[in-house]
């Protein structure tokens, strides 16, 4: 019997959770694209959250793909907590990287302020009042009053307390965008 015949099930069971599995990702992708848009958000926060969801899938797949072929929860438990321990060790020494990849994903679903809003960030150290020009998965991007651009980690900008000074405060005629 050739390798296809022998594993026909697996294949037809595959098939299914593909298939099943891009079902999700276009319906997920739709409902974050009309919520982004409905909420004003731009176009790179929104191919950005669908990435993060593209690749929970990806994994999710590959997991349930491991399960289909045969492999055992004891096999795969190792594989992972050998892999979770050495993402753990570079997490752990990377974790402000993280935090504003978190932060980012909070301030898609739940901030305020969009792109083009003028903002006063309360910070004792080095108070800013700028306009937000981008919103990244790091950092947002502030253009000050004498156009220098500033640079803003995301997980700071949830712990300071930001006050709004004007909605949609960019110049069409300048070049502050």
């Amino acid at each position: 019997m050739s390798f296809f015949e022998t594993n026909q099930e697996e294949f037809i069971i595959t098939g299914i959770v593909l298939l099943s599995i891009l079902i999700i990702r276009f319906v997920t992708n739709f409902t974050i694209t009309k919520v982004a848009k409905k909420n004003g958000i731009n176009e790179a926060r929104i191919r950005l959250m669908r990435r993060y969801v593209t690749v929970t899938l990806f994994l999710i797949a590959l997991l349930i793909e491991a399960f289909i072929f045969g492999a055992e929860f004891e096999d795969l438990a190792v594989i992972f907590s050998s892999v979770f321990a050495i993402l753990g060790i570079a997490l752990f020494a990377i974790w402000s990287i993280l935090s504003n990849v978190t932060s980012g994903i909070i301030m898609f679903f739940n901030f305020p302020y969009k792109v083009g809003d003028k903002i006063e960030i309360h910070d004792k150290d080095f108070p800013i009042k700028a306009i937000i020009e981008d919103i990244r998965a790091f950092q947002l991007h502030l253009r000050l009053d004498n156009g220098d651009l500033v640079t803003y980690p995301n997980n700071l900008m949830l712990q300071k307390a930001v006050t709004l000074v004007e909605k949609d405060a960019i110049d069409e005629g300048a070049d502050a965008v």
